[in-house]
């Protein structure tokens, strides 16, 4: 089966270290659904904005790499037979009815990295 990235986008992340379970309550109830459907093969949820520090050719920036009213706030991976599946998916995502978005995108490579045994 294909393997599509879901890239949510909002105003900004309500994931900061120490956040009240109340704030992100929608999206671990949409993580823990999608998991149980077995769609779900890695999520990530990504701190605010003002946590990012963004690297161009000879510059570092506090700050999102773009400045843009929405960022990308967290994205996971799911599985799906086809494009239009991965997008009903993606339509339950609580974020649509909270004013941001999703993107969704075929994934073309990649995946887990196994990190090599240390060395005695």
């Amino acid at each position: 089966m294909a393997q599509y990235a879901v890239l949510i986008y909002a105003r900004d992340s309500a994931h900061a270290p120490g956040a009240a379970a109340a704030a992100t309550a929608s999206c671990d109830q949409h993580a823990d659904e999608l998991a149980v459907s077995d769609a779900m093969l890695a999520a990530y949820a990504l701190t605010p904005r003002d946590a990012a520090t963004s690297l161009r050719a000879g510059s570092v920036t506090r700050g999102p790499f773009v400045d843009s009213p929405e960022v990308v706030v967290g994205f996971y991976v799911v599985e799906a037979p086809d494009l239009d599946a991965a997008l009903a998916i993606a339509a339950t995502n609580p974020v649509l009815r909270e004013g941001g978005g999703v993107e969704v995108r075929p994934v073309h490579s990649g995946g887990v990295v196994e990190r090599a045994a240390a060395q005695p």
